[in-house]
């Protein structure tokens, strides 16, 4: 019963509800805490007084519907009203569970200092389905008392105290395990067996957890509820239209005279037999969603180990090309080393030439300025010609490109690395075109039996029972072969691919959930070949290394499972991992 407490507690407070009111929405509240979130505004602001002035109405459009509006889309939250022109500014708090909480108002000025306020309206949003409801002079007694959740409140709040004790152990009475509602006692195990055995007239008593069988004597008297409208009047019928219990004074003068009305204990009754047959259809669904949880929990088991080994199979193959481009990446800082060397022999080689030859151009022009200096004319005039010679002769050397440098500083090396960076950012799983997977016994019909590591399969049936491969597949290339073992009185076993869902009892191919070959060639011996490519979206077959057919079929889209069909008669060996065929290659090779 654990799994009921959420149910029983209020929404605002996160508490166990405290004289729960029923809003007309059907949600619960506890009554201070719908008082908590009440917002008051002027009754010039109210939806009555809007529609009747005529004037535009605010984020709430306001409906007659049990003076309950629909929750407006400008609305922001819980207990959010700014909707109202005259919406509260007070700060509001946060419940435990979120919901917006106004705190009470500030005590009113002095009576010498303040204007007479304004008539009021109370207006209350629902913290669960955002309804905006509008109270009328009644205020919150207008909203009925929820007396079944508190006596559900009760028991499940006894039903958690202490264990009870078996009433028929004699020494240390051990905790009780069931309840007989027909003897009206408390038994533990062994006691039960020995002094409650299930045949013989006892066989008809029923047996119940110790919890529910406590609730069952500790249910006090039921409380006959109250009309709301008419507070000193119990309930006596049902109104049908307004689907509530009535008083019969209401009846007579209230607005349900007019309405259909029935018998408060048929409908009772009535109301708790469509109750039980919803649960059993609801119990359903919760027994297929525990069988789902558990299928979903050996799912993550074997995740888990399938990462592992995906994982270090992934880095090992990120190492291989992490070395192979650190060898690469050796290389050429070989090739860039050998040209920096070259290109600085070539620059010394040069400095020192220019050097030699700036000394020799400095050395003439020292000793020509020296020349000049003497005041010999006929001995100036002997050496003057060569002289102007060799200084024209050095000024030419120098002009025919010796002082443009033989080398430049940039390397001339570029590396391409573009087609590796498209082939690095295009290396993903979908280019995986090897995988290595098994049949599934998780999902396989119970008729199927397995050997050799899942691997091989048959079936003790001579009608056809369907496996699937235990990996699916939505994108890339893969291929797999299945060879048959035993082929007798010439059975009719499928190949192909199917959805997750695909029917179990019947042979591959007749749902619309799966895609096979049934008939060509299948012999003892032979081998199938079957090959999705996701990419294209196609489905290939070939027995024996022979394509069947260009293409089997076209426009597959989703995630496929490996499939196969057959009867007692056949038995096949799943063979994975392999390289796509030569017919299939040389056709994806061209353009």
């Amino acid at each position: 019963m654990e799994e009921m407490e959420e149910e029983l507690k209020c929404p605002v407070c996160g508490s166990f509800y405290r004289e729960p009111i029923i809003l007309p929405c059907s949600h619960n509240l506890c009554q201070a805490c719908a008082r908590n979130i009440l917002v008051q505004t002027p009754d010039s602001e109210s939806p009555q007084s809007r529609r009747a002035s005529g004037s535009a109405v605010s984020d709430y459009d306001y409906l007659d519907l049990d003076k309950m509006s629909l929750y407006s889309e400008a609305d922001s939250g819980y207990g959010s009203y700014g909707g109202f022109a005259s919406a509260p500014t007070t700060p509001c708090q946060k419940s435990p569970n979120g919901v917006r909480v106004f705190p009470p108002a500030a005590p009113p000025p002095p009576a010498a200092l303040a204007p007479p306020p304004p008539p009021r309206n109370a207006c209350l949003t629902c913290p669960q389905c955002h309804r905006s409801l509008v109270l009328d002079e009644r205020g919150l007694r207008g909203f009925p008392r929820n007396r079944l959740l508190e006596g559900v409140i009760d028991r499940y709040q006894q039903g958690r105290a202490a264990a009870l004790r078996c009433q028929l152990c004699e020494k240390a009475p051990k905790e009780a395990a069931v309840m007989c509602e027909q003897c009206d006692v408390f038994y533990c195990d062994p006691c039960r067996l020995r002094c409650h055995p299930p045949r013989g007239p006892l066989a008809k008593h029923r047996l119940v957890p110790p919890a529910q069988g406590r609730v069952s004597r500790r249910l006090s008297p039921r409380k006959i509820s109250t009309c709301t409208d008419h507070e000193l009047e119990n309930h006596s019928m049902y109104c049908v239209q307004c689907k509530s219990p009535v008083c019969y004074q209401c009846l007579e003068e209230g607005k349900h005279s007019s309405h259909e009305v029935k018998a408060l204990g048929a409908m009772w009754k009535l109301h708790k037999s469509q109750l039980s047959q919803a649960l059993n259809g609801l119990s359903d669904r919760a027994k297929e969603a525990k069988e789902f949880l558990v299928q979903l929990r050996n799912m993550v088991q074997q995740i888990q180990e399938n990462s592992v080994e995906f994982e270090a199979c992934l880095v090992a193959q990120c190492d291989a090309l992490i070395d192979a481009l650190n060898r690469r990446k050796a290389q050429l800082l070989s090739r860039v080393n050998k040209e920096h060397e070259h290109k600085l022999k070539v620059v010394r080689d040069q400095i020192s030439h220019c050097t030699v030859k700036l000394r020799q151009t400095t050395g003439l022009m020292e000793y020509c300025l020296e020349v000049i200096k003497e005041n010999d004319p006929s001995g100036f005039l002997q050496i003057s010609d060569a002289l102007i010679r060799r200084v024209h002769l050095t000024e030419d050397q120098w002009g025919k490109g010796t002082l443009t440098p033989r080398m430049t500083t940039d390397f001339d090396l570029n590396l391409d690395n573009a087609p590796l960076l498209q082939s690095i950012h295009q290396l993903d799983f979908v280019q995986m075109k090897v995988a290595w997977f098994s049949f599934d016994p998780s999902s396989a019909h119970a008729d199927i039996i397995f050997s050799n590591d899942n691997l091989t399969v048959t079936c003790n049936s001579y009608d056809d029972r369907v496996v699937l491969g235990k990996t699916g597949f939505s994108k890339g290339l893969h291929y797999w072969e299945l060879s048959i073992d035993r082929y007798d009185n010439h059975p009719d076993p499928a190949f192909g691919v199917a959805r997750i869902d695909v029917l179990k009892d019947a042979m591959l191919g007749k749902d619309d959930k799966a895609w096979a070959i049934t008939e060509g060639g299948i012999t003892k011996g032979a081998t199938v070949g079957v090959l999705l490519d996701l990419t294209r979206r196609t489905l290939t077959f070939s027995i024996n290394e022979d394509q069947q057919g260009p293409v089997a079929f076209e426009n597959l889209e989703g995630l496929f499972f490996p499939a196969v069909s057959l009867n007692r008669n056949v038995q096949v060996t799943l063979h994975t991992g392999l390289p796509v065929p030569e017919f299939y290659a040389s056709r994806s090779a061209m353009p």
